[in-house]
């Protein structure tokens, strides 16, 4: 099982590439497929005492954690396999049901052009956990290298560098982010880069404790005294010793990246039109409220799935966080 799932990994890029020239769409369905493979191979491999094992039982004992990642795990492929499975077309416009309220034809109802909310909280899925995932990608390259070469270095490099730190926090994160995505424009790729530029500051405070504390082990006096490059310590023995605080920040953070997107979506900074996150989307229903008019559903259906999504990752996060580190509970 273990040779199937290196050897599936190595044609991974192979895959991709097919799949980019058939369909767009189909790349990620080969990327969830592989993320089921692992998950598989994860559940079933026979356990050891190893201290990765050890958190994974830890893991299976926390339900709450189980019951978040199986909605996720719903959510996330629900929003990949959207262009198949859509009840309608995105863009599929018929004022003649213009506001109708949710029904059999239309679950969630219909928008102010007659649009099929359902399906557009689906696609919504796809925007908002994309730029989740992307923005705290971002975050953990920068954050991650920042401060392990600071911690590493260590003396005046490390001081000018945290301060630099210093600094930033010292400002207020929104307004940068709205400041980047004013000056730079409102698209998608800007919005990527606005949220995840600023939201390293905490992985490389977490990151810098904990490579001060890792550099002066045996395991890299051993590498160093091996003439090992600052590199290959920092990047081969000391960071992969930090995967495990990594992903937990990783898991915690997605969730303050997608609700800092539905707020600059709730000022018309966020997705732009004809895209739709949920927040684009529950911005849409706010405007279309009037002293005569509710129209609960359109803020209610993408709010709650917004709610859903949220909680879920909060509890995986608080759950991988108990299970790598159960002190910390």
């Amino acid at each position: 099982m273990k040779t199937f799932i290196k050897i599936a990994f190595i044609f991974l890029p192979i895959f991709v590439f097919i799949a980019a020239l058939i369909d767009k769409n189909l790349i990620s369905v080969v990327l969830l497929v592989y993320g089921y493979l692992l998950l598989f191979y994860m559940i079933f491999k026979k356990k050891g005492k190893s201290l990765w094992d050890e958190a994974w039982k830890r893991l299976l004992r926390n339900k709450a954690a189980i019951v978040s990642g199986i909605i996720l795990m719903i959510i996330i492929t629900i929003s990949v396999i959207t262009p198949w499975i859509a009840p309608y077309s995105v863009s599929e416009q018929n004022l003649d049901i213009q506001y109708q309220p949710p029904s059999l034809e239309h679950p969630f109802g219909t928008d102010s052009k007659g649009r099929d909310l359902l399906t557009r909280v689906m696609y919504g899925s796809r925007i908002s956990l994309l730029i989740g995932f992307i923005a705290t990608l971002v975050a953990l390259i920068i954050g991650v290298t920042y401060g392990s070469i600071s911690a590493y270095i260590g003396g005046k490099v490390d001081n000018i560098m945290m301060r630099f730190v210093d600094i930033l926090y010292s400002l207020p994160y929104m307004f940068l982010v709205i400041l980047l995505v004013v000056l730079f424009g409102r698209n998608i790729i800007n919005l990527f880069v606005a949220l995840g530029v600023f939201s390293w500051l905490t992985m490389a405070r977490i990151t810098r404790g904990q490579v001060l504390a890792l550099k002066e082990k045996e395991f890299v006096e051993a590498s160093r005294a091996l003439g090992a490059s600052n590199f290959r310590i920092i990047f081969k023995h000391i960071l992969p010793n930090l995967l495990g605080p990594i992903v937990v920040y990783a898991t915690l953070t997605i969730p303050n990246i997608i609700l800092w997107e539905s707020f600059l979506s709730f000022l018309g900074l966020g997705v732009q039109p004809p895209n739709a996150s949920w927040g684009s989307l529950a911005t849409e229903g706010a405007s279309a409220i009037n002293p005569i008019e509710i129209y609960w559903w359109l803020i209610v259906f993408p709010g709650l799935a917004l709610f859903i999504t949220l909680i879920c990752l909060n509890f995986l996060g608080d759950g991988l966080r108990d299970a790598i580190d159960p002190r910390l509970k």
